[in-house]
Formats: C-alpha cells, sequence, structure tokens
C-alpha cells in the first residue's frame, strides 16, 4: 500500500497530491507538464517535498514534519525509466544482476530464474544490449529493476520511446507482471490505450493536481474526460463474449448497445473486456443504416453537445447500458442532422480502426 500526501512549490509550478494505490497498476495519466514524474521522484526519494509523508507498506519514506526522508538507496524502489539506460560493456545477465550489488537480498524476494521466465528474456542473458531491440532492452531494464526486490515498482513512461510493434510485445510482459507479482505499480503515461489494458485504477493529474481518482472507464469517460483536444479524446467501453469467425478473421464482442465487430483475433476469455474508441472513429447516425460497409452500429441518446471548436463538436452520447461514447463531428453536421440532446441516435464505428492495440483483457 502507497499512501502519498505532499506538497512541492517550485517557481512555476505547485503540487499538491494526496491520493493511496494498492496492488496492481495505478496509472498517473495527464497531460505533459501535470506533475506525473514529479510524483514518481518524490516516491522514490529523487526529490524531497516542501510538506508530507509517503509511507509505503507501513514504511515511513518522508514525513517532513517529523524530519524524516528516507535517502533514495534504501527505499526499495524499482525504477523504469523511458530508456531502458543498461550498461553496454556487460551482458544481460550482469546488467540485471548489477542492482543486487546495492540492495540486500529479501529471503523471499523474486529470483534471476524467475524474472528470466516471467520477462522471457532466458535467450538473451549473455548477449550485449547493443544487440538488443528497444523491447528487449526494456524488458531487461524492467527485470533489474524487479531484481532490486522492490517494495514497490515505478514505471515513467517505459513504453514512450517504442514504436508499436514493440509496444505490442511488451504489454502482455507488464500484464504478467501486474497480474502474478502483486506489487503497488505507479504507471506513468499520458497514452490512453495503454492506460485502458494495464491500469486498474487511475489517478487523472492537471496542473499538479489530483482531478479525479477511479477505474479507468469511469475517470477516462467523455464526460470527465481528460483535457480539451477533441481530436485526442477517446471512450473505453466494457464488453464481453468474444466470438471469432475464422472465415472472415473478425472477432466480434457484446455490448448492452451492440456488437462490436473489430479486424483480426481476440483469444476467448470469460472476463471484461475493454474496448477504446476514439471520438475521431465515431460516424452518427440517427437511424440505424442499411447497405454500408460498417459492421457496429450502437444504440443510445445524445446527453451532451459541446461547444465548438473552430469546426469540430464533440457530441456525447449515452449508450444503452449506461457507458458514455464521445463522437467528434462537424458542426455543419450537427446542424444539418437537426442533432439535440435526448435524440435517439446509432453511432457507427468502422472494424478496421479497432485493433488488438486498443482492446484491453482485464480480470
Amino acid at each position: 500500500m502507497i499512501e502519498i500526501d505532499v506538497g512541492l512549490a517550485r517557481a512555476n509550478f505547485t503540487l499538491a497530491v494526496k491520493f493511496t494505490a494498492g496492488e496492481g497498476v495505478t496509472a498517473l495519466f495527464g497531460e505533459s507538464g501535470a506533475g506525473k514524474s514529479t510524483v514518481l521522484h518524490l516516491v522514490a526519494g529523487l526529490l524531497k517535498p516542501d510538506r508530507g509523508r509517503i509511507v509505503v507498506n507501513g514504511t515511513v519514506f518522508t514525513d517532513m514534519a517529523a524530519g524524516i526522508f528516507l535517502p533514495a538507496h534504501r527505499r526499495r524502489i524499482g525504477y523504469v525509466f523511458q530508456d531502458a539506460l543498461l550498461f553496454p560493456h556487460l551482458s544481460v545477465r550482469q546488467n540485471l544482476t548489477y542492482g543486487r550489488w546495492f540492495t540486500k537480498a529479501e529471503p523471499n524476494g523474486i529470483t534471476l530464474d524467475q524474472v528470466t521466465e516471467l520477462l522471457g528474456i532466458g535467450a538473451l542473458l549473455d548477449r550485449r544490449p547493443t544487440t538488443l531491440s528497444g523491447g528487449e532492452r526494456q524488458r531487461v531494464a524492467i527485470g533489474r529493476a524487479l531484481l532490486a526486490s522492490p517494495h514497490v515498482l515505478l514505471m515513467d513512461e517505459p513504453l514512450a520511446a517504442l514504436d508499436i510493434d514493440r509496444k505490442r510485445e511488451i504489454i502482455p510482459y507488464i500484464q504478467r507482471l501486474r497480474d502474478e507479482l502483486k506489487l503497488p505499480i505507479l504507471y506513468v503515461s499520458h497514452a490512453i490505450e495503454e492506460v485502458a489494458r494495464l491500469a486498474d485504477r487511475v489517478i487523472l493529474m492537471a496542473q499538479g493536481q489530483v482531478k479525479s481518482d477511479g477505474p479507468p472507464q469511469q475517470v477516462l469517460s467523455p464526460k470527465a474526460g481528460p483535457g480539451d483536444d477533441r481530436f485526442a479524446r477517446a471512450s473505453i467501453l466494457t464488453t464481453t463474449k468474444p466470438s471469432y469467425d475464422p472465415d472472415y478473421q473478425l472477432t466480434q464482442v457484446s455490448h448492452p448497445a451492440g456488437a462490436i465487430t473489430l479486424a483480426g483475433r481476440l483469444l476467448p476469455q470469460d472476463g471484461p473486456i475493454r474496448v477504446v474508441i476514439r471520438a475521431t472513429d465515431v460516424t452518427i447516425a440517427l437511424s440505424k443504416p442499411r447497405e454500408l460497409s460498417i459492421r457496429t452500429a450502437l444504440r443510445g441518446k445524445v446527453s451532451a453537445i459541446s461547444e465548438p471548436l473552430g469546426a469540430v463538436v464533440m457530441v456525447e452520447v449515452e449508450l444503452e447500458g449506461g457507458e458514455i461514447l464521445a463522437a467528434a463531428v462537424t458542426r455543419k453536421a450537427v446542424d444539418e442532422l437537426g442533432l439535440g440532446e435526448g435524440d435517439q441516435v446509432h453511432c457507427l464505428v468502422k472494424s478496421v480502426s479497432i485493433d488488438d492495440r486498443l482492446m484491453a483483457i482485464k480480470d
């Protein structure tokens, strides 16, 4: 359990945050400059707050009123940065075990064999970092952090420097960490797709403060909405019961407002599946259209229409089942359709706009 209640003032920035985080992934989400990485630095002991307390698993890391500030090397923190920061002259095995020179091993701490199996890096142990792909280097960096027997794992945009294919490669390994190690993980990101796939809980930050706190579907819904950038807006819907059509290579998942179809295969499973749908990929229709290539048509009613941002208007639709789906449409389209709050509509989504990067299997 992590307990944070701290304040920090700098020339052009003031941070004042209070929250707790348990096992699993707690994502710190928000625009650049919101203070997300600053929170990690405070937990790690790389920065000293002006006031407040930080407690991890009952150990007081920081208590400014009591004059307590544990140095970074005594905090049992695993830290993963954007860049893997591996030593190029050492082998993967030597990089993995490097941190153990500075931390006392715990009796029930994770072993090298466990880390290599968990992260799939057993075949890399005798190689040098310069021969690895970006995704492989980042997995080694995560392994090195875990072998320090941390009480909490801090991940500061660990996928930001990776291309799409490398992100696809590494996300399943982070999911395994979350599900198998039961460590508290603070995960900084501004990518809604990553947060939807990985986070058990989201702390939405803006201008150094906590704006909202809760599950991804709630915190990142268009109604709660991070930021004002219509082109970056997305919705997270909860679906179930995936089925696969091998003839057409399409997966269909069930939602109270209708079936959602995507190209490609999603392995069947019993738990809920989060689907991220970008506002720019949603089309509004007043009636269910016929003779269209679009396979997904979700039923709902217009709950809000934003003030225009130039030519663009954000239409929020309350789907059957209660979730909110945002659609970015032109102001002219709203006027020509005579669209207003309370209107029954169909939200159309192209199957090819959703793939496995936008699907999050969560227990």
